[in-house]
This record gives structure tokens, C-alpha cells and sequence, in this order.
């Protein structure tokens, strides 16, 4: 029976997504989205600053750039009719060609090269090259024999016997550092890059032979045909990253106006869920109790809400809502984000244009606190990743250079470092190898720092199985498949894996 009323919990990217396709593909159905917190859009915050001497900055307190794979969201982006508000970076700008690592204990910046001539000047050549060089004429080394087909391993761990434990340390940690915010060795290789994982498959136990055997393969052309993209793919054409003139809450403020609009969708606002429980019977669906003493009856209900926080309130007392494997199976990473304006000087640039930096793990670990001492995973140099989102002022001679600095992360047990601190942090991060003193720069005319407590989750190994897992478990028995839980915490922490989880959210009802 199609779902006469339904719960969406949680008004993040995720939720929102959700509560729009469900409208369309139940246009009957009653939707109700509920949401302790009292604004929608989840981490993604943006805010316009205004500056001293006139002009603006857009900051942003969560993610900040798409790329433009994510056909879920260029078909949001269609359907609410936001092309006039994009802006996006070529793939030929320099923020798209020029991207550089900062190792701990070494100073400067290095370029991540990317043609023949970089790698003959990059430091990280010789990282690079002989692990490149040696991994097609390694031997097959997945440890699988005695766990299956379902054999999983960290992310730390796959790049370790394929490339080296170097390489790993040096290249893969940052890596994981700018999506994830985490310690590779703990991470899932086949929930957080199961491309990586399919292409040492394909290439017969090489990652390097699946790649040289997949770029000689015939490429399917792109399935395109559950979207409604209109112009969008068009306006991606050779775009590496793209935003919205007002920040990526452009995206989540008209989702939110689009669900509100609808007479079908009524959004709780500032009002949480204390506990669900079941119908005595599989017609009678569920009963939702809120933190403002209501009570609500879907037929289905999608979670977008934590895996933990879900947990919580299926386990309050007195209920009765069969447990569900694997809820508490992870855990989540928490991220300081430091938005800094700097003046411009008109005869020095504070940063190499480029989109910005990571940085690898210390190698003794991130306990080291000489090394990386204020647990910086990396910097976006946003205006030149995302230029034409800030106003300058009347007077053209002020100009401003906008960084955004995430720490935090694996870096547990540190607090949470001061502006000045992470300023001149910044500045040995950026001082030339070649310099024999330490970059000084100026003193920031705005900032903001946003604490982002367990805002990303940390798929461990074995993830991809334990939510096939919950799957199944809602799918049968007393839940009957009428919930639905997704979102970042179940498959993918991407924007665009959060919208693509909310367009399918309700499929098999």
C-alpha cells in the first residue's frame, strides 16, 4: 500500500531532498518534516560578512564548493531554477590546476604535480614516482583469503600494500584529511572510495593496470535518463567546482521555500523527536512522540537523522520499536572551521594561487604535538577557489584575501587553538622552502570560527556489509520496509550523496 502520511526526520540536505521527491512521487501522500533545530540546510551555513571599509565576504561555515558530478543536485539546481545564480571555476583556472600538501616538519607548501614538467620540480616526486613506477608489477596482496568476498580494510592499510607505507602517510592521509576529516587507518576503503577498491578488481589485483585498462575501455555513456537536468549539464561543461553566488545555502534556502510552499509538506521547525514506537498491527504504522508534547501518526517515516541519535530514540524506555543492527557502529569526527579575511598588499601575495592545501598525518602520529601543533588538516585560498562571491568595496585600492583553515579532526587531544594561533600557523605553512625566516602576515580584518562537533561520519571497516545489513533488517519483519534510514552516516557524506539518498528515499513503496 503507497504511503498515506510521512515523517521525514531531520531538515539537512538530506531531509530536504527527500520531502521534495517524495511530494512528487506521492503527490497524495501528507508530509511532515521534523527538525530539532530551528534553521534547515544541516552544516551547510552561509553568511555574507560585511567589511570595515566597505564590501562583503561570503563564508561559509560548512562545505563550500561542488563538484559537478552530482547529477542529483544539478537537477535540484534545474528544478528550482538556480542556473542565473551559479558561479562556477574552470577547469583550466589556476584553483583548478594548482592544488599543494604541506608535510609536518618540513616548511612550504608542495605543488601536487601534475604533468611531466611538475613532477621533474615537485618534492613529492620522489614519493610519488617510485610507488607509481612499482604498484602494476606488484603482486595481487588484497588480505581476503579468510574473510570472504566481503573483504574489507582501511584506507591507510589498501594504500600501504599497494603504493607503500610512505605514500600512504604523505599523500593518502591528506587526502582523507580534506573529505573526511580523519585518520586514514581507521577509515573504510570500500565505503569512502569504492572506485579505488573496483579499479584493483579490474586491473586483476593492480590499481594502476585498472586504470591504463578502464581509460582503454569503451566508457558507457552517462545514464542521464531518471534526471531532470535541462540546461545544467551544458553550463558544467570543463567546470571544476561550483557554488552559488551566496553560498551553497542558495541550494538548501529554495529546497526549503519549494517544501513549504507545497500544501501537502508542514516543516516543525525547532522541535525534535523523543520516541518512535509501532502500530500493534502493520496497518497502523507508527507513533512519533515530539519534544513539544505532540504526538504524530505516519504511515512511513525516512530518517536522514545520525545513526547514534536514531538509536537513542528507538531505544527510549517503554517503547516498543524492535532493535536495529549497527546504529552505534561508528563514530563521528568533529572540525573547527576558521573563516580569515586578510588585507590585500598590492606587491605581495599571501598565498600561491590554487584552489588550497592539505596536510599529511606527523609521522609519529597525530599525538606529536611538535609536529603540526595546531592540528590543521588544510586551507582552502578561497578567493581564489570560489573569486566571484565576495563584493569589494567602492574604493577598488581595498582588497581582501580570504582563507578558510579546517582543524580538528583526528586531532583529538588537543583544544580547540586560538585565532593567532591558527594565523601563524598559517604562515609557517605558508613560508617558501627557500626562505631562511618565517612569513609574517597581516593581521586579519574578520573572522569567524564555527565548531562543527561530529559533523562527518567515520565508515569503518566493514561498513558497506553492516549496512546491507540494516537494510535488510528494516526491510523485513515488523518494520515491513515502511522506514527508511539514509544520509551521510549510511552512504556517502558528499552533498551530492546526500541529495542523490533524498531522491531515492520512498522508491520501493
Amino acid at each position: 500500500m503507497p504511503p498515506t502520511t510521512i515523517a521525514v526526520l531531520g531538515s539537512g540536505i538530506t531531509g530536504l531532498s527527500a520531502a521534495f521527491h517524495l511530494s512528487r512521487r506521492f503527490p497524495h501522500a501528507a508530509i511532515t518534516v521534523i527538525d530539532k533545530n530551528p534553521n534547515s540546510g544541516g552544516w551547510v551555513r552561509s553568511k555574507r560578512h560585511k567589511l570595515p571599509k566597505g564590501g562583503s565576504v561570503l563564508l561559509e561555515a560548512g562545505p563550500r564548493s561542488l563538484r559537478p558530478n552530482a547529477l542529483s543536485l544539478l537537477e535540484l539546481i534545474n528544478l528550482l531554477r538556480l542556473e542565473d545564480t551559479l558561479i562556477a571555476t574552470p577547469k583550466s583556472s589556476p584553483a583548478a590546476k594548482s592544488r599543494f600538501i604541506h608535510v609536518p616538519g618540513t616548511r612550504g607548501l608542495a605543488r601536487i604535480p601534475t604533468s611531466v614538467l611538475s613532477f621533474l620540480s615537485s618534492p613529492l616526486s620522489s614519493v610519488i614516482l617510485p610507488a607509481a613506477l612499482r604498484e602494476p608489477f606488484l603482486f595481487k596482496n588484497r588480505p581476503e583469503a579468510d574473510r570472504g568476498l566481503d573483504a574489507d580494510e582501511s584506507f591507510h592499510s589498501f594504500f600501504s600494500r599497494r603504493f607503500g607505507e610512505k605514500f600512504a602517510r604523505i599523500l593518502g592521509s591528506a587526502l582523507v584529511h580534506g573529505i573526511y576529516a580523519a585518520d586514514s587507518r581507521q577509515l573504510s576503503i570500500r565505503a569512502a572510495f569504492p572506485s579505488l577498491y573496483q579499479l584493483e578488481d579490474a586491473g586483476k589485483g593492480s590499481v594502476g593496470r585498472g586504470v591504463l585498462l578502464s581509460s582503454l575501455a569503451p566508457r558507457p555513456a552517462r545514464d542521464t535518463a531518471d534526471y531532470e537536468l535541462g540546461g545544467t549539464l551544458d553550463l558544467m561543461k570543463d567546470v571544476s567546482v561550483y557554488s552559488f553566488r551566496d553560498g551553497l545555502s542558495t541550494l538548501c534556502d529554495a529546497l526549503q521555500r519549494n517544501v513549504q510552499a507545497n500544501p501537502n509538506i508542514t516543516i516543525l521547525q525547532g522541535t525534535g523527536v523523543e520516541s518512535i514506537e509501532l502500530g500493534t498491527t502493520p496497518n497502523d504504522g507508527f507513533n512519533i512522540a515530539l519534544t513539544s508534547g505532540e504526538v504524530t501518526a505516519p504511515s512511513h517515516v525516512v530518517s536522514t537523522l545520525p545513526l547514534p541519535v536514531l538509536q537513542r530514540i528507538l531505544q527510549q524506555p517503554g517503547t516498543n520499536a524492535p532493535a536495529l543492527p549497527h546504529l552505534n557502529a561508528n563514530t563521528y569526527t568533529s572540525v573547527n572551521v576558521f573563516n580569515l579575511v586578510f588585507p590585500k598588499s598590492p606587491s605581495t601575495r599571501i598565498h600561491p594561487e590554487g584552489f588550497g592545501y592539505l596536510v599529511s598525518r606527523p609521522a609519529a602520529g597525530y599525538d606529536d604535538e611538535s609536529r603540526n601543533p595546531a592540528g590543521i588538516l588544510g586551507t582552502v585560498f578561497d578567493s581564489c577557489a570560489v573569486a566571484e562571491q565576495d563584493e569589494s568595496p567602492s574604493d577598488s585600492s581595498e582588497q581582501y584575501t580570504k582563507m578558510t583553515v579546517m582543524q580538528g579532526g583526528p586531532y583529538t587531544n588537543r583544544p580547540q587553538p586560538t585565532v593567532d594561533t591558527i594565523v601563524s600557523a598559517l604562515a609557517g605553512h605558508l613560508t617558501s622552502p627557500r626562505s631562511s625566516t618565517k612569513a609574517r602576515l597581516p593581521d586579519p580584518v574578520a573572522y569567524e570560527v564555527h565548531e562543527n562537533k561530529d559533523c562527518i561520519p567515520l565508515y569503518t571497516p566493514g561498513h558497506v556489509t553492516r549496512m546491507q545489513e540494516l537494510k535488510d533488517a528494516l526491510r523485513s519483519g515488523p518494520w515491513g520496509g515502511r522506514l527508511e534510514v539514509i544520509g551521510a552516516g549510511v552512504g556517502g557524506v558528499s552533498l551530492g550523496d546526500c541529495a542523490e539518498s533524498g531522491k531515492r528515499a520512498g522508491a520501493s513503496w
